[in-house]
């Protein structure tokens, strides 16, 4: 298990102060993209629950502000991105759709969370890693 993914795990893990998942994301990676973790909290304090309103999913969008630290924004990674996690949950990107099909299949809601933050930590370091943009973990 990477660093990365230990300490989502470790974030997630905390209850005396609520990570969302597009913290849990972004914070394991603030460092070495050159922002305090501070600043990756206030950044990702409006996109977890899908942005407060069941949008996308924040572990998602934890993911593209990941990327874009990092410099990484071209059209097709993101496509991509987007398709291995489309591929994975059935074709959808929602929190409203991910937590529904979850509680279809009888899941409790912090179970699938979680490992939606942890899912888009090992996708976007995979892609990091692929572009060289940082090392082995």
């Amino acid at each position: 298990m990477s660093k990365y993914v230990q300490e989502a795990k470790r974030l997630r893990a905390i209850t005396e102060i609520h990570y969302n998942c597009a913290q849990a994301v972004v914070v394991p990676f603030a460092e070495e993209a050159g922002i305090s973790e501070a600043v990756a909290m206030r950044m990702a304090a409006n996109f977890g629950g899908g942005m407060k309103r069941a949008s996308v999913c924040g572990s998602i969008t934890g993911g593209l502000m990941v990327l874009g630290l990092f410099g990484v924004d071209d059209a097709q990674t993101i496509a991509e991105y987007y398709g291995k996690l489309k591929s994975r949950h059935e074709g959808f990107l929602d929190c409203a759709q991910l937590l529904r099909i979850n509680k279809q299949k009888g899941q409790d809601k912090k179970p699938h969370c979680d490992g939606m933050v942890y899912e888009c930590v090992e996708l976007v370091e995979e892609i990091l890693r692929n572009r060289k943009k940082i090392g082995n973990a």
